[in-house]
């Protein structure tokens, strides 16, 4: 018997004064969710997806950076001296990184001015693929692994140094200070074998964060950008093993300080849930963190999982982050 795993990333929040002080999973309709996951739970969240994940299906934090694994995620090349960076959009100005999350509008444009400009980096072999609003991870045979703020708190202004500094100043040159700026920049290294229990997996999301993860303890990943399609591949997928379903909307819209979308998103997921999981016999849903609609930040808090796998566990019990999948899956 199969189980489903899935992740309402960010799901976790502030009281909003819209929505007369509570938060939005508390307003947000979910009867599904309520229903087929009577046994509700907490754990550690942690400050960023991939601390929570490794955690989640290995025991340990990890010792591989965000870059290296988002390579991963998109079957990038780490072989040999290569480094990742993850390049995110921001805006810099007025000495300060101002990291954007409404990018959807000028992300076209940063992605051909990152590609005309990207002979600045000719001989490091340089290898760059976008994802989500003009998102990249960068992979380049080089040494230089810089420690650079990172998002989604804005930071002052860090030079980043070498070539790939110069690359990144005249994108912002030539946009008006708008660049994709480098962080959680690494080398590929060790990683931390998945629980036994856990078996074969596959994880199905828009992010290369989440599949990243899941690719570095060796199990199947689908990379599907539209949330509705990722439904029908997770109930395909649960025949033949575990699933790991990840709604990384729920965190997106919480950047964008929009309790009503993040709302929306999860009253989708539970219809969704419902239409093609009516009879699921196994499913937990879980939170890896807070994300604010207040400020647009992530909160670590302790966080919800629910299910309706029999656990011997009391309700409402706080069970350490490295123990959640061990006593699920025993």
């Amino acid at each position: 018997m199969n189980t489903l795993f899935v992740l309402l990333d960010g799901m976790e929040d502030d009281p909003h004064p819209l929505l007369n002080g509570k938060k939005p999973y508390e307003v947000a309709k979910m009867p599904f969710m309520q229903e087929k996951a009577p046994h509700k739970f907490y754990t550690t969240g942690r400050g960023y997806t991939q601390l929570f994940l490794n955690e989640f299906f290995t025991g340990h934090p990890p010792d591989i950076s965000r870059a290296v694994l988002e390579a991963l995620g998109l079957g990038m090349d780490l072989s040999g001296n290569r480094t990742a960076y993850r390049m995110s959009p921001a805006e810099i100005r007025d000495g300060m990184i101002r990291w954007s999350y409404h990018a959807h509008v000028f992300c076209d444009e940063l992605m051909s001015k990152m590609m005309k400009n990207l002979n600045i980096l000719e001989k490091y072999d340089p290898e760059i693929k976008f994802f989500l609003n003009g998102r990249a991870v960068l992979t380049m045979d080089c040494d230089d692994v810089p420690d650079l703020p990172a998002p989604p708190v804005d930071a002052p202004f860090k030079e980043v140094p070498g070539d790939l500094g110069t690359f990144v100043m005249k994108v912002a040159e030539e946009m008006n200070g708008i660049t994709d700026y480098p962080w959680g920049c690494g080398k590929l290294g060790r990683q931390h074998p998945p629980f036994e229990c856990l078996g074969k997996m596959t994880a199905i999301s828009d992010s290369p964060t989440a599949l990243g993860v899941a690719a570095s303890i060796g199990h199947e990943i689908q990379l599907i950008n539209d949330v509705e399609q990722r439904f029908p591949a997770a109930k395909e997928a649960l025949k033949h093993g575990n699933v790991f379903l990840h709604i990384d909307e729920v965190d997106e819209y919480s950047h964008q300080k929009d309790p009503y979308k993040k709302i929306g998103i999860l009253e989708k997921t539970d219809h969704l849930m419902e239409e093609y999981f009516g009879d699921v016999e196994r499913v937990v849903y879980f939170v890896d963190h807070g994300t604010s609609c207040v400020t647009g930040e992530h909160i670590i808090m302790n966080v919800p999982y629910w299910t309706n796998i029999e656990t011997g566990i009391s309700d409402g019990e706080l069970v350490p982050l490295n123990q959640v999948v061990p006593g699920l899956m025993r």
